[in-house]
């Protein structure tokens, strides 16, 4: 091949390969989150066992339940304040038939009942609140499960900013006509009442992530044995007053986070000791798969083009020498 030719190819190699675009592992793209947002004022998940009957019946209800995005909307709001359900099988409670029948059932009452969550660019936010409320369980009509004076749950997942949810319980609350004393934290509250059963009571229950938050300010956990209006059981949980979010793609900052906080006297990792004006080591850049880093492309041209262009300079001095 005359010297010429040679030249010519490792030049047009040369660049090539210092112009290759660097392949990094981390460029594969995946799903972007949307954000979400979603809220409730109440969930009933119950089993109501009948007494003449082996079966059980199920009482899945919520009220004012709003989730966005939904069907093309960013936004909802919801603030209806009753919520009746039907059982069937159920008898007719005497001196206080339901209008809609023996079998409906009014499970809750309120002065206030209100969800409402959003999503837009810089971030999602839901909230729900309840106030001057009675909650009630198949079998026991004239018994409220529980009253509050009035709950509130918020959470808030801004884009750049750590997901954060709180719930708020004010005033008085009764649990199967006792009042109780709201705890936050620790092990949750059990009501007993000897010939109708227990609930086992939490407050302000609150969850956060690197970009999720929720929150439910009661959740109860519920077995009661009315044996009235054909019921012989009721199990199951209710929550009341939940919000939850979760940040849109790009947002959420900081580690992952257990429920509660880490109090303030924990002890700090122990660092190690080194002179104060020793330099911190260039950051480990991190790799492939492949173990290349993006500079290795144009490390290997650079290696190529010096090659060829003195394979180049060694054929030209033979042919020179030939001559």
């Amino acid at each position: 091949m005359p010297a010429t030719a040679v030249t010519a190819a490792t030049l047009t190699a040369g660049p090539a390969l210092f112009l290759a675009a660097p392949v990094h592992a981390d460029d594969a793209g995946g799903t972007a989150r949307t954000g979400s947002a979603d809220a409730s004022v109440l969930r009933a998940d119950l089993d109501v066992s009948l007494l003449d009957k082996t079966v059980q019946v199920p009482v899945l209800s919520t009220l004012n339940e709003v989730r966005v995005p939904a069907a093309g909307r960013d936004s909802g709001a919801a603030d209806k304040t009753a919520l009746d359900v039907r059982v069937d099988g159920l008898a007719a409670a005497e001196g206080d038939e339901h209008p809609d029948g023996p079998q409906a059932v009014n499970i809750a009452r309120a002065e206030v009942a209100t969800a409402d969550a959003t999503v837009d660019a810089d971030g999602a936010e839901a909230s729900s609140n309840l106030a001057r409320a009675e909650v009630h369980v198949p079998g026991l009509p004239a018994l409220s499960l529980i009253k509050v004076e009035e709950v509130t749950s918020k959470a808030v997942c801004a884009v750049g900013e750590k997901p954060k949810a709180e719930s708020n319980t004010l005033g008085s609350v009764t649990v199967l006509g006792k009042r109780v004393t709201v705890t936050v934290g620790g092990e949750p509250t059990v009501v007993a009442v000897p010939g109708v059963g227990e609930v086992s009571l939490g407050f302000s229950q609150i969850e956060t992530t690197k970009s999720t938050a929720s929150a439910a300010a009661l959740r109860l956990r519920v077995s009661v044995n009315p044996l009235k209006l054909n019921v012989a059981e009721v199990e199951g949980e209710v929550t009341l007053v939940e919000a939850a979010c979760e940040t849109p793609a790009g947002g959420g900052t900081g580690p992952a986070e257990e429920p509660g906080e880490r109090p303030q006297g924990d002890a700090e990792p122990v660092q190690d000791e080194r002179p104060a004006d020793a330099a911190d080591p260039a950051p480990e850049q991190q790799l492939a798969e492949t173990g290349g880093s993006s500079t290795t492309p144009y490390l290997v041209g650079g290696a190529a083009l010096l090659v060829g262009l003195g394979l180049s300079g060694l054929v030209l001095a033979r042919l020179r020498a030939r001559s």
